[in-house]
């Protein structure tokens, strides 16, 4: 006997592979769409106002499953330096900042900038596998004549691995394949708040270039969880490639269904 509206057979086959088809579809768009977010260092936030202080953190995650995390090293530009810039301190990593000559000097509104930072290097911590730790940084004064500044940085594995985060933004908007930290800026609004142009007094933690200082957190080390925005928005992101999947699959059953009938 015949059941109305049911298929069975060859066609019910068909249509229960075309289903997995689509489902797989979804799946491998999740993929696609999820794994990007997390897969390089980055400065947060990402955008900060020109001629302003800000502090931001870089955000490095370990991408290996075999070796962990020991050395980020964060290079300042020199062609927009900055003549603030300070650290915060990071529980169980040292910390050092260099400062070096400019090939030329700067003018600002403090006077001729002819030092500025260099580089700065975090080491003797640890970021295993499955997690991320941020460095936070303040600093100013944004230049305003330029849109972005550019912050490579190496990462270096317990295994002795280098990853350089170096590679600059693509004229096409695609993203290269180890892309550095960019920390976008815009022209500044004149309100007060994060970004906005202060002194180094209201932002606390700022102060001059002055060469090469080393400091060392003493505290126990904290405890890291492998969570963050960028990872809220990839499972968010997720979530909407496989709730579109679901849908395909419906829509490819129902279509099957009305052949049948």
């Amino acid at each position: 006997m015949r059941i109305p509206g049911f298929v069975s057979g060859p066609r019910a086959l068909s249509g229960a592979r075309r289903a997995a088809t689509v489902l797989a579809a979804a799946t491998a768009l999740t993929a696609a769409l999820a794994v990007p977010a997390l897969a390089h260092v980055s400065i947060n936030p990402g955008t900060a106002e020109q001629g302003g202080f800000s502090k931001v953190a870089f955000r490095v995650p370990n991408e290996r499953d075999d070796a962990s995390t020991v050395k980020v090293e964060v290079a300042f530009p020199t062609d927009h330096p900055l003549a603030f810039v300070s650290v915060k301190p990071v529980p169980g990593w040292d910390v050092k900042v260099t400062e070096g000559k400019l090939p030329t000097p700067v003018k600002t509104e403090y006077g001729d900038l002819k030092e500025a930072v260099t580089k700065v290097v975090w080491s003797g911590g640890e970021i295993k596998p499955g997690q991320f730790q941020e460095f936070e940084v303040s600093m100013g004064q944004l230049p305003a004549d330029t849109d972005s500044l550019l912050f490579p940085t190496k990462q270096t594995y317990s295994g002795g691995e280098v990853v350089d985060w170096a590679d600059a933004p693509k004229a096409d908007g695609s993203e290269p394949e180890h892309p550095a930290p960019v920390l976008k800026l815009v022209p500044a609004s004149g309100a007060a708040g994060h970004g906005a142009a202060a002194s180094p007094s209201t932002q606390g933690a700022a102060q001059p270039a002055t060469g090469s200082v080393t400091a060392s957190a003493t505290a126990p080390s904290a405890t890291v969880v492998a969570a963050s925005s960028s990872d809220g928005t990839a499972r968010l992101l997720g979530g909407a490639g496989l709730a579109a999947g679901v849908v395909a699959v419906v829509i490819a059953l129902l279509g099957l269904r009305r052949r049948a009938s």
